[in-house]
């Protein structure tokens, strides 16, 4: 018998890892390039072993000429593969905000649908460490804060649905690899050497010019931060939902007295998840809000309320926030 190549191993040990604790039916998404269609190969094998059923969403976004017939071709591979159920989900991104950012938004939603239809508990996405190195290099270009720095999550829940990352200890390079020795034609999508789209530039210029600069560790040391910063944030975010429960009053409103005693870090989170929790929208909600929220617990001086997304005004009337 021929020797698994370390590749080919190493992608299906990080999805075998992913699928503990799950049962029933997951989905992986798959576009047709290198990463996706390493992680359906290694998911076809690894899944039917663990007991579960495993199939596939490949998201039509209708922006490029021959994205329906690549859709249809990735489908016709999953069932050659053995995977299904399979779906082609084809999908209208709107104009709203970047084009990055409306096209990713049509494609959770569309997964998270197919998921919810076909009654699957998961659906596998095919980050990689070099997606989560170029998602930290942008978060901190935005000053986006630990937050953001702390890159994709391995899991999100999305309305009774875990949205899986398991690659994001596995390198682009193996992923094609692993497609290579599994005999896999992967498709390169050309918005990814877009130089018109952030990530694209960043992948193709920011992160091999810091490699020179500063070593080949440089991407591994990016994810690295991402998780440790992961760590920290969900410890933090822990502490800040049970101040939240502690500075809330009966009617909504939240005690001033008891946020001044909340070390900063804890204090903002508690403010933004209580500007959420009453109705700002999470898109547009910034660091901009966030401080000018905690302007009126920390530097009151009868200032007017602060305007949150969605037209909601927040008033600090003597010692509640309302």
């Amino acid at each position: 018998m021929a020797a698994l190549a370390p590749p080919v191993a190493a992608v299906r040990t990080a999805v075998r890892h992913a699928l503990r604790g799950l049962d029933g039916t997951v989905l992986v998404a798959c576009s047709g390039g290198a990463d996706s269609l390493a992680l359906a190969a290694a998911v076809a094998f690894v899944a039917p072993r663990a007991g579960l059923v495993a199939g596939l969403v490949t998201v039509d976004h209708g922006l490029q000429a021959g994205s329906a017939e690549r859709a249809t071709a990735v489908a016709s591979w999953a069932v050659s593969a053995g995977l299904t159920p399979v779906e082609v989900a084809t999908v209208v991104v709107s104009g709203e905000g970047s084009p990055e950012a409306a096209a990713r938004d049509a494609r959770y939603e569309a997964l998270v649908a197919a998921a919810t239809r076909l009654g699957a508990s998961a659906v596998l996405l095919g980050h990689t460490r070099d997606d989560q190195a170029e998602t930290v290099l942008l978060a901190l270009a935005r000053g986006s804060g630990p937050r953001g720095m702390a890159g994709m999550p391995r899991r999100r829940d999305v309305d009774g649905v875990a949205l899986l990352r398991p690659l994001l200890d596995v390198s682009r390079e193996e992923t094609r690899k692993a497609c290579a020795a599994l005999g896999l034609s992967p498709w390169d999508d050309p918005h990814n050497a877009d130089p018109a789209y952030a990530r694209a530039r960043v992948r193709s210029t920011v992160l091999p010019v810091l490699t020179e600069a500063l070593g080949a560790g440089v991407v591994d040391n990016l994810a690295r931060t991402a998780h440790l910063l992961a760590t920290d944030a969900a410890a933090l975010d822990e502490i800040a939902t049970a101040a939240l429960e502690g500075a809330r009053r009966p009617d909504g409103a939240l005690d001033v007295t008891a946020l001044e005693r909340l070390p900063d870090a804890v204090r903002t989170r508690v403010l933004h998840a209580w500007a959420r929790e009453r109705g700002a929208r999470p898109a547009a909600l910034s660091h901009r809000h966030v401080a000018a929220l905690d302007a009126l617990v920390t530097a009151w001086r009868g200032q007017g309320p602060v305007h949150l997304p969605g037209g909601l005004p927040v008033a600090r009337r003597g010692t509640l926030l309302r």
